[in-house]
């Protein structure tokens, strides 16, 4: 997919996800909104007064711990720290900083118009790159994201949007796109499924081993009830990355409550 292909799509579901979807459901998303995809992020939000804390496991003995607050109803607020080799022998490396996100909601959502969503996200996932001062998967940076729910067989979500990192010691400045998508299967279990095009990943200083597929995501959430959500990822199944095999497989946890 060029990059112009990618920008293309990303528009036509911009398109798609206004208001010739009427039939969608008018009250909008659940009590506790998904704030992300996968890797990016949706226009949902933290409701006022209530809190999320997450952890994602994921390769080379990789931790990384965050918490989000609902500071209004349409402004989020979050921290996350964490590194690798913390679960293993070897000696843990910590990330140079935490990463700090907000998010600010423009738009609510209505059965004719998605929620409108602004945000910065300074955490990238995976293995921090000290060479090229970025993470295996960049953060989002400056971004903005629409999310759209349907009452479909249960509920079905749709989200996309356009991001701007601010990783760019390898040269790759580019804007990026992004799409996803989630569906649950009866009252626990949600199917996830997430592509980043990667335009701002594809440059030939890209970790050295991109192959300008962009990333494409799977995931999987068990909901434990009382806020309690397992998940379990695979990543970069079209293997972007020439050292991935089948794809990386990472655990998240996440709690939300309230205050």
């Amino acid at each position: 997919m060029t990059k112009s292909e990618a920008i293309l799509s990303c528009a036509l579901f911009l398109v798609l996800a206004s208001p010739s979807f009427a039939q969608s459901n008018a009250g909008g998303s659940a009590s506790v909104e998904p704030t992300m995809i996968i890797d990016k992020p949706t226009a949902g939000m933290l409701h006022r007064g209530s809190y999320a804390l997450n952890g994602s496991f994921f390769e080379q003995g990789g931790v990384l711990f965050g918490i989000s607050v609902g500071l209004l109803d349409r402004f989020n607020f979050g921290i996350s720290y964490g590194g690798t080799n913390i679960l293993g022998a070897d000696k843990p490396m910590m990330n140079p900083y935490p990463g700090v996100n907000v998010k600010l909601r423009i738009l609510e959502e209505s059965a004719a118009a998605p929620a409108l969503a602004l945000g910065f996200d300074w955490q990238g996932k995976g293995v921090y790159v000290e060479d090229l001062k970025r993470y295996t998967i960049k953060s989002p940076g400056f971004y903005v994201v629409l999310s759209q729910n349907f009452a479909l067989a249960g509920n079905f979500s749709l989200h996309g949007g356009l991001n701007l990192s601010t990783e760019r010691e390898d040269g790759d400045k580019d804007l990026n796109a992004f799409v996803g998508a989630e569906k649950s299967v009866g009252k626990d279990i949600s199917l996830l499924a997430e592509y980043d095009a990667g335009l701002n990943d594809n440059s030939a200083n890209a970790l050295g081993r991109n192959r300008g597929r962009g990333y494409f995501n799977m995931g999987l959430r068990w909901s434990w009830g009382r806020g309690l959500v397992l998940g379990l990822d695979l990543k970069d199944i079209f293997k972007n990355q020439q050292d991935i095999t089948v794809g990386n497989r990472t655990i998240q946890i996440e709690y939300v409550g309230n205050f």
